[in-house]
């Protein structure tokens, strides 16, 4: 099996820390990708660009939040300034959702999952966008969540943010089909990463094996399977793809 060919390709990830966005981060670079990433946390930031260059592949790290325009756009600015045009642009960075019902959600988590998971999403596609149509086109992929195709109860903020980045991404596509830049989703459901841990770390054992036997292969999913979906996305063998969201499941929607 021939694996998705990123060679030379620019990726640029938000979230690219820990989790899907580290283990996508290590794939693409041993691919001959060369990774910008961004992040909050420095120390762990930092140690994966560490990790990669020391493998000898091309990586760098900036800090950068997500929610604040400026951060957003600096962190862009070094990324092209450091290995020139960007091919992809991995919208990844996000935040979880204490399970809730409404009523009992305080406000403030409200707007924090709208502010990192949506908002987060519109300056970092703009970033993008706006370097994209300079150099002739590109590739978007936003980071969404099954929890955005259906409902999500006792995680409503988190289901509407994630509805919205989905809007986003078939909205955005259509206005840039032409202009050769192409928008597309991933919808995981709940993977082993440090966000769904802490998630499951206010469950009891009957409600954290409820939602590890909620599909038919009753496990959660591992990194690695969903970056290895980003990267075929990644590569011109999903040229003819866009506006449309990949969900990673294991088969809880079928």
């Amino acid at each position: 099996m021939i694996a998705a060919d990123v060679t030379a390709k620019h990726i640029v990830i938000t979230g690219g820390a820990s989790g899907i966005g580290a283990e996508t981060a290590r794939l693409l670079a041993s691919r001959g990708a060369k990774v910008s990433i961004g992040d909050r946390n420095i120390e762990l930031g930092q140690q994966v660009a560490r990790e990669l260059t020391e493998l000898g592949y091309s990586a760098q790290f900036t800090v950068v939040d997500v929610t604040d325009v400026d951060s957003v756009n600096e962190f862009y600015r070094q990324a092209v300034n450091h290995f020139g045009d960007m091919h992809v642009a991995l919208n990844n960075a996000g935040v979880d959702h204490n399970p809730a019902r409404m009523l009992d959600v305080p406000d403030e988590e409200f707007h924090r999952n709208i502010a990192v998971n949506l908002t987060g999403v519109w300056y970092c596609m703009k970033q993008a966008l706006h370097y994209m149509t300079q150099s002739g086109g590109g590739h978007i992929i936003n980071l969404a969540s099954i929890a955005g195709t259906s409902g999500a109860p006792m995680i409503s903020a988190y289901g509407a943010a994630k509805h919205g980045v989905i809007g986003l991404t078939k909205s955005v596509a259509i206005e840039y089909a032409r202009s050769n830049i192409r928008v597309n989703a991933v919808c995981p459901s709940f993977v082993k990463t440090p966000m769904v841990e802490h998630v499951m770390s206010g469950l009891n054992d009957k409600q954290k094996a409820s939602l590890i036997n909620a599909n038919p292969m009753k496990r959660l999913g591992e990194p690695h399977e969903i970056a290895g979906a980003i990267a075929w996305l990644c590569s011109d063998e999903s040229s003819f793809m866009t506006g449309h969201s990949v969900v990673l499941d294991g088969g809880l929607t079928a």
